[in-house]
This record gives structure tokens, C-alpha cells and sequence, in this order.
């Protein structure tokens, strides 16, 4: 197998050292900014269809199917991508653990922001006095399914915070010397260093990434391996020394 090439990513992300808190740089922050903007223009365009759906579409009698589930399954999309750019913009700038009500909803936003968008709409299909029982159940029942799905897409089942990073970064600087990790794009996880077993295996670009701990988050890995003592040796960095137990007091 060729041996694989390692790729620097730089996305802004600021660098640690041991001890302090992690803080986003400007430019992590500016592109959290971005994709965040844009996730509320799409979430925008998801309530206006359902906005559209409930006091246009629903009014029409009869009422036009096709064009009505052709709008559920567009606002599924547009809340689906909303949240997908939204959970990205989180890695590049997560919220701290410590504010638990931001915490959560800055996390699950895109969930609720679903629900919003489908649940007052299924409402309306089931409750119209125009359509057929059989056309109730099929475009509540699609509407059900595509809300459920995009809600899945929404919920962050790992988010991450401040707290994760700042101690992922000063366990890597610890042991590495510099807040410097390593993946690849299919991996789930980062690694200490370019010569783990774990990252060398054959992949379709055989590509090595580098980067920093939030620059791996925001790359899409979840967390560092745990397989860090092994690494560690892999690598070659030294196990920490152990402490020689002091001798016994005289008494």
C-alpha cells in the first residue's frame, strides 16, 4: 500500500496550551456566524412553507395533494439542512456545559425548530373538514414520518462544549507537546499522531488530516480515541514518570 500523505487543516481554530480554557478564534467564530446565518434562512424558508401549506394549500378545495406532501417533504429538507450546518457551526463554536438552558437548546435547536415547522401543519391536515379520511392518513402519515426523520437530523446525540475541548486540547499538549491531532476522512475519531496503526489504514483518498482539537471536531470526529496509552507508545512519547514512593518516616 502507498504510504499515505498528511494534510494540515487550518480552519482558525485557536491552539491551547495546558491549563487555559478553550476560546474559538475570530475566524472559528466568523464561520460559525455563517453557517449559522445560514441555517436560519433555511429554517426560515421551512416555516414559510409550512406557513404556506396551512393557509394556502389546506384552504383549496379540493385540497391539492400532490402540491401538499411535495411541501412536506421540501420543509423536511430545508429543516434537515438547517440543522446539519447548525450542528457544524456548534463544533466550530460550542456552548459550555455550565449554562445548562443555552447548553441544551443551542444543541437541539434544530429539533425544536422541526417540530415547529411539522406539528402545528399535521395538526391543520388532520383537523381539515375538506379532505377524505384516507387523504388525512396519507399526508398525515408522511408528514409524521418526514418530521420524525428530520428531528433525528436535528438532535445532537453528542454535542460538544467548551469543556470537551478544553480538556481534550491539554491532554494532547500534555503528552504531545502542541495542541496537533491527526484523522482521516472516514475515521470517527482523532489520534495522537501520524504514525498510529489506526490512521494508516488503507482509505479511498489515503489521506493523512492534521489540525487542531476543534479543527478535528469541526472536521466531523467526535472525539479523541481511546486508545491514547497505545498510541502513546505507537508514537513514542514517554508514559508520564511514576511517582517513588516516599520512605516511611522515622519515628
Amino acid at each position: 500500500m502507498a504510504k499515505k500523505k498528511v494534510v494540515r487543516v487550518d480552519t482558525g481554530a485557536e491552539e491551547t496550551s495546558s491549563g487555559p480554557t478553550w476560546k474559538p478564534t475570530p475566524e472559528a467564530e466568523g464561520s460559525a456566524t455563517k453557517l449559522r446565518l445560514v441555517a436560519g434562512l433555511l429554517w426560515l424558508l421551512a416555516i414559510a412553507g409550512e406557513l404556506y401549506a396551512i393557509f394556502g394549500v389546506l384552504r383549496d378545495t379540493p385540497v391539492n395533494m400532490v402540491l401538499l406532501i411535495g411541501l412536506l417533504v421540501v420543509i423536511g429538507l430545508l429543516a434537515a439542512g438547517g440543522s446539519l450546518l447548525w450542528k457544524k457551526a456548534n463544533r466550530l463554536d460550542p456552548a459550555s456545559r455550565r449554562d445548562t438552558v443555552r447548553f441544551f437548546v443551542q444543541n437541539q435547536l434544530g429539533a425544536i425548530i422541526t417540530v415547529i415547522a411539522f406539528l402545528p401543519l399535521i395538526a391543520m391536515i388532520l383537523l381539515n373538514k375538506d379532505m377524505s379520511g384516507k387523504e388525512k392518513a396519507l399526508a398525515g402519515g408522511i408528514g409524521a414520518l418526514v418530521m420524525i426523520a428530520a428531528t433525528a437530523v436535528g438532535i445532537d446525540w453528542d454535542a460538544p462544549s467548551v469543556e470537551q475541548y478544553t480538556e481534550e486540547s491539554n491532554q494532547v499538549t500534555d503528552i504531545t507537546g502542541a495542541d496537533l491531532v491527526y484523522w482521516t476522512k472516514s475515521g470517527e475519531v482523532f489520534h495522537l499522531c501520524e504514525k498510529v496503526s489506526a490512521v494508516n489504514l488503507e482509505s479511498k483518498d489515503n489521506t493523512i488530516y492534521s489540525g487542531t482539537v476543534a479543527e478535528a471536531h469541526a472536521a466531523g470526529k467526535e472525539r479523541l480515541t481511546l486508545q491514547v496509552e497505545q498510541e502513546r507508545k505507537q508514537c513514542g512519547f514517554d508514559a508520564p514518570p511514576m511517582e517513588e514512593p516516599s520512605a516511611p518516616t522515622q519515628q
